[in-house]
C-alpha cells in the first residue's frame, strides 16, 4: 500500500502514518460477545486518541487527519470518522463491512456497540449534530464486485452505507469497481492510487 502511493510521499504530498489495529482483541475475539468486543474496542479508540493523535501533529501540525482503511480498516476509518469528526473529517474505506452484528456476533448489544455500529448510528442520527457532521466529513466508500466482496459482506455493506449516507444527506462519494476487482491487496493498492491523489 505504501508502494502505490509512493510517489505522493516523495513529492511531500501527504505524509503516511501506518497504525496496527488490536481487532485480535477486539472485533475479531469471537470469544467476546458483541457488547465486550466495543468495550475491549475503546481501550484501542482511546489509545489512537491519546498516543497516535498527538504524535501525528508533532510532526504535521494542525492539519486534518485523513483516515484510510481496507476491509475491517475500513470500519475502522468510517467509524472513527464519525465518532471524532472533529479531528478526522475524511475517511477513504475500501471494501467495508460498517455492521459488525454480522461478524460472528453473539450475546448483548448494548450501548458500546450501538455507537460503534455505523449501520446503526447512522440512521438514527439528527438535530444539530447531523447539521455539523454534513458541515464537516467528506467520506468515500470503494468496493469491487469481485471474489470475497460478496462472502465477507463488503460489496452489501458499502451499498448500504452509501444510501444512509445519502438519507442523510452526509457528503460523500460510493465509487464500485467490477466483477474482475477481488476483496484482496491488489484492488486495495489500484484503488487507493487512483483516489487519493484528489485529496493531497
Amino acid at each position: 500500500m505504501v508502494a502505490a502511493v509512493e510517489h505522493l510521499i516523495d513529492a511531500g504530498r501527504i505524509k503516511l502514518y501506518c497504525v496496527d489495529s488490536f481487532d485480535a482483541g477486539t472485533w475479531s475475539a469471537a470469544h467476546l460477545s458483541l457488547e465486550e468486543r466495543a468495550r475491549s474496542h475503546a481501550g484501542y479508540e482511546s489509545w489512537l486518541l491519546d498516543a497516535v493523535v498527538p504524535h501525528i501533529r508533532a510532526g504535521t501540525g494542525d492539519a486534518d487527519i485523513v483516515t484510510a482503511g481496507c476491509s475491517l480498516g475500513a470500519f475502522h476509518a468510517l467509524n472513527l470518522a464519525f465518532r471524532r469528526a472533529d479531528l478526522f473529517p475524511q475517511a477513504l474505506c475500501f471494501s467495508g463491512n460498517y455492521g459488525p452484528g454480522v461478524w460472528n456476533g453473539w450475546g448483548e448489544r448494548g450501548d458500546a456497540f450501538y455507537f460503534n455500529s455505523p449501520v446503526d448510528y447512522v440512521a438514527n442520527l439528527h438535530g444539530d449534530h447531523l447539521d455539523w457532521l454534513r458541515s464537516r466529513l467528506s467520506l468515500l466508500l470503494v468496493c469491487g464486485q469481485g471474489q470475497w466482496e460478496d462472502t465477507t459482506g463488503a460489496l452489501d455493506s458499502t451499498r448500504q452505507m452509501a444510501a444512509l449516507l445519502a438519507d442523510k444527506s452526509i457528503p460523500h462519494e460510493l465509487d464500485v469497481w467490477g466483477p474482475d476487482v477481488p476483496h484482496d491487496w491488489p484492488s486495495w493498492r489500484a484503488q487507493l492510487a487512483h483516489h487519493l491523489p484528489r485529496f493531497c
